[in-house]
């Protein structure tokens, strides 16, 4: 299509920084993937008035969360006409880093690094039943989903790269999406705490060496993405063919 008739990838709106369409991708057979069917963002808690007539404009029937209980408590929301879904995945990282600096223990933008890899590492097999959750949600039905977590960077970022690995979008391009982050995030000002703002740009962001250390999990340990999908997240061949259905354009 014309790139000035393209849909935009990033929809901006007052509440939310990182709200953006995973449509557009090259995926299997050389069909792309649909627009306005499949949104990632950070946390929904804020969004204005004007924030939710946007959702509405762009269709979106179901919001699924993949925040903690606390942090969804602290910043709870409904949206009118979107069925909510939670599915819970904790968030280690901020835990471990608060307890390292209550140690007195110092922190260095390299020990920040190693314990996302380590969270990435951890969203393969310990999470997987919540992105199972996830792709089974996008298997029986295609009305347009959102999908976040708080920063919709590592939860949300490894959900994404799942879903468009599983339509067969190269894995370079699956980075590129995932890297948008660093591009639209804007953290919340009560984030600048105690921790050194070297530290706090590696938190804040993604690393390429972050997906890379979940999707080198799993290749070494499942044999690669599809067997992943099928063996950990019950994926067969035929639920992938309904992914492809639904969520690529027909040829």
């Amino acid at each position: 299509p014309d790139p000035m008739t393209r849909p935009t990838r990033a929809i901006a709106l007052q509440g939310a920084s990182n709200f953006r369409d995973l449509g557009g991708y090259p995926g299997l057979g050389g069909r792309t993937v649909r627009w306005r069917r499949l949104f990632r963002s950070d946390h929904l808690a804020r969004l204005s008035a004007q924030d939710q007539q946007a959702l509405a404009g762009l269709g979106i029937a179901r919001a699924v969360d993949l925040r903690g209980e606390a942090e969804r408590n602290a910043l709870a929301y409904a949206l009118p006409g979107v069925q909510y879904h939670p599915l819970t995945i904790e968030p280690t990282v901020v835990q471990r880093i608060q307890e390292v600096l209550r140690s007195g223990a110092s922190l260095s933008p390299q020990d920040a690094a190693g314990l996302m890899q380590d969270t990435y590492r951890g969203f393969v097999h310990d999470n997987a039943p919540r992105f199972a959750a996830l792709l089974r949600m996008l298997v029986e039905r295609d009305d347009p989903l959102v999908f976040h977590c708080t920063a919709g960077k590592d939860r949300t970022g490894f959900a994404a790269a799942l879903i468009l690995l599983a339509l067969g979008v190269p894995r370079e391009v699956v980075m590129q999406d995932y890297l948008l982050t660093n591009a639209l995030y804007r953290p919340p000002a009560s984030l600048a705490s105690h921790t050194p703002p070297e530290v706090m740009q590696v938190l804040c962001g993604v690393q390429e060496d972050f997906l890379d250390a979940a999707l080198h999990m799993v290749d070494a340990q499942y044999g690669g993405i599809t067997p992943y999908l099928e063996d950990v997240l019950g994926l067969d061949a035929a639920a992938r063919s309904a992914l492809a259905q639904r969520y690529l354009q027909a040829e």
